[in-house]
């Protein structure tokens, strides 16, 4: 079932451009909760996952103006983030991918490629591993699939993670989108036990990944370089690109205000190159 709010005309976010875009957002029932989507121009379909504790306007307000000139982009925000209902058990990898593939599913869409980012870069791999079928391509973005592809004190900052010590920027995107406090805690809460009891994804899984693959991170990232060549070792078809500037500052995410921003210029012509490539 999927009930379209409405259509809007909006601003293009770069801050450069005087563009407008058209929008359309709606909700979608997906395996019980209430999957918020956005979708922005026209063209072959390209899937945007967000981050840990993000909604779709912290991580790719940025690239959408840039992306939906040539693509219809398809935004979702996940169980529990920003503009979503919850579900009475834990967020998992694998039921964010369900959730997807549920949503592409009442939305009509066969296949797509699929750009996710931290989190939604690893949302994005367990889509192409239990949903090949609808891939086209796959775009990881700072996107981990082992415990040891970043620093061994992460791990025991987020044992100790607590709202307190959530970025402010990540709070205020989320209160701008859904002001209910409660809701805001109850993210920072899943999010934080999912990542506390991260499992390694097992190498058969990761090599049964047929999709075409670009890996990108920053040389600053949490994510480290040695990770990133280790994801593209494994996956057959894959290419991998390491970007000046820290985590997600290649997107321009809200985290980043220190970026002048240039980043995403070049980024996403070399995702459009990527995409455009014939096999």
């Amino acid at each position: 079932m999927i009930c379209t709010c409405c259509q809007q005309t909006i601003s293009a976010a770069t801050p450069s451009s005087t563009d407008t875009i058209t929008m359309q957002h709606g909700y979608s029932k997906v395996n019980g909760i209430n999957m918020y989507y956005e979708i922005y121009g026209q063209g072959a379909p390209i899937v945007l996952i967000h981050g840990g504790g993000s909604t779709i306007q912290s991580t790719f307000e940025k690239v959408i103006p840039l992306l939906s000139k040539t693509r219809k982009v398809i935004a979702v925000e996940l169980q529990a983030h920003g503009r979503t209902s919850d579900r009475a058990q834990e967020e998992t990898f694998e039921q964010d991918a369900d959730d997807v593939a549920g949503l592409l599913k009442n939305l009509k869409i066969d296949k797509a490629d699929f750009f996710g980012f931290s989190n939604g870069g690893t949302t994005t791999m367990q889509i192409a591993i239990r949903y090949p079928e609808i891939v086209n391509k796959i775009i990881l973005g700072s996107a981990l699939c082992k415990r040891s592809g970043v620093p061994a004190q992460f791990w025991g900052f987020m044992e100790h993670a607590t709202i307190d010590n959530m970025p402010q920027e990540l709070k205020t995107a989320f209160l701008k989108v859904n002001p209910d406090p409660k809701a805001l805690q109850t993210m920072h809460d899943k999010d934080a036990h999912r990542m506390v009891h991260f499992k390694d994804i097992p190498d058969e899984q990761i090599k049964s990944i047929t999709a075409p693959t670009l890996i990108i991170i920053g040389d600053k990232d949490l994510i480290t370089p040695e990770h990133a060549i280790e994801m593209q070792r494994l996956i057959k078809n894959s290419e991998v690109a390491i970007i000046p500037g820290g985590h997600g500052e290649y997107l321009g995410i809200i985290m980043t205000p220190q970026s002048d921003g240039k980043q995403a210029d070049y980024v996403i012509p070399m995702i459009e190159s990527f995409l455009n490539k014939t096999r």
